[in-house]
């Protein structure tokens, strides 16, 4: 075969054979023979002609036989994940994998790093002193096996081909198809080994599909992948338009997962993290409370058993900004909105988030929201606090922030934060 016959197919709008997409995904993941110009046209035929059913499958699957794939037949726990497609203040994923895991499932999350003005779960863990991110599958299992539940970076070898293609996507216009989206998601989830996944799908001006109806699309897509390789797949639709719970940054958010675990936190928060437990739990068959366990404290002696045995040291405490500034409201009235985009983009302004993939990522840069959707506020009350490490930064992105808060006359009601469920 040739790479510009494989391109040339799907640029005229064919559908690529079975053994086209498996012959480009393996060749191209060895590297030498597919030059990267030649998989980025792939990429953006694909983006333009989308792919049909089959090819989707197929494509992911050869995203999959790339790498390996992580063997946990050996626990006695039925095994379950979840994935949010990323959001602001999004500290979902600290709370649920050890809820989750003590209500009597094992939970293998292969997470990843922030991009911009989406917070990453690993570069939150790591505020947490001596945590590692990095295990070998053995090690993981192990943890499974003792504890229920691991948070850990991907190895190299799970769906390589992702990797490549990801790069390639990211610096030529491509990042938002949806059957390429819905196949680097699903590769690396599949490759996990997990009988069941949960899908927290984000929709609003804060998420990566700000659309409902293509954060419908890419839900679906997602679902079928999932069931068409063996793993049992729902999607959650969520709001991101607010900022989730009170903080947008690292240590920040850590803290207020731990505020969450001990019984207290912002109530949306709290919310969606129970409607997803609830998801897993149906999914994994356990018939369990993940409200009744939470209250109980098992998810919160969970969470550190799990930070203890990758290196964590809560006992430390968390890292804390050298420098802090406030945001006040310019008016009275309710506060009927606290854009998540801005709110985001803030955060990683402050030194919490990163442009590329290899910057580096402040633990203690973040923002505070000090007042909720629903409060009334007087003008010079503050109500955004802006903490970093580099006290040069504070003024710029206090004006990036003066519209974040909005205030009105009068009060709206909030929608309920989930908004459908996709089977």
């Amino acid at each position: 075969m040739r790479a510009l016959d494989v391109v040339t197919a799907k640029r005229d709008g064919h559908e690529l054979t079975p053994e086209q997409i498996d012959w480009f995904i393996s060749t191209y993941s060895r590297g030498g023979e597919i030059a990267d110009e030649q998989a980025a046209a792939l990429a953006m035929a694909i983006f333009f002609n989308g792919m049909t059913d089959a090819e989707l499958t197929r494509w992911t699957s050869a995203m999959i036989a790339s790498g390996t794939t992580l063997d946990l037949s050996s626990l006695d726990r039925p095994t379950v994940d979840k994935h949010s497609t990323g959001g602001v203040g999004d500290k979902i994923s600290l709370i649920l994998v050890p809820l989750v895991a003590a209500c009597g499932a094992a939970v293998p999350q292969l997470s990843g790093r922030g991009l911009g003005h989406t917070g990453g779960t690993l570069d939150k863990m790591e505020s947490i002193a001596g945590w590692q991110p990095q295990l070998s599958p053995a090690a993981m299992v192990h943890q499974l096996e003792k504890i229920g539940a691991v948070i850990a970076g991907a190895t190299a070898d799970i769906a390589p081909a992702d990797r490549k293609l990801y790069a390639l996507r990211d610096v030529t216009g491509t990042v938002e198809s949806i059957p390429l989206i819905a196949s680097s998601i699903m590769s690396k989830k599949i490759a996990e080994g997990t009988d069941a996944l949960v899908l927290d799908v984000k929709v609003g001006s804060g998420a990566f599909m700000a659309d409902e109806a293509r954060a419908r699309e890419l839900a679906a897509a997602m679902v079928r992948l999932g069931g068409h390789h063996g793993v049992a797949t729902t999607a959650v639709l969520s709001r991101m338009d607010n900022v989730l719970g009170r903080t947008a940054g690292n240590a920040l958010e850590v803290r207020e997962a731990l505020d969450v675990l001990t019984g207290g936190g912002p109530g949306d928060v709290v919310t969606l993290t129970l409607a997803l437990a609830q998801e897993m739990l149906r999914l994994a068959g356990l018939d369990a409370d993940p409200a009744a366990v939470l209250a109980s404290g098992a998810a919160h002696d969970t969470f550190v058993r799990m930070v203890e045995a990758q290196g964590g040291d809560l006992t430390r405490g968390l890292p804390e900004a050298l420098h802090r500034s406030v945001v006040t409201a310019r008016r009275s009235g309710t506060v009927n909105a606290i854009s998540a985009r801005e709110v985001g983009v803030a955060a990683w302004r402050l030194g919490a988030g990163r442009a590329r993939k290899e910057d580096p990522v402040s633990a203690t840069a973040g923002v505070v929201c000090l007042v909720d959707v629903g409060d009334e506020v007087e003008p010079g009350q503050p109500v955004l606090e802006l903490h970093t490490d580099d006290p040069s930064r504070l003024a710029t992105v206090a004006a990036l922030v003066t519209e974040a808060v909005d205030i009105a006359d009068a009060a709206l009601t909030p929608p309920p934060i989930v908004i459908d469920r996709i089977d």
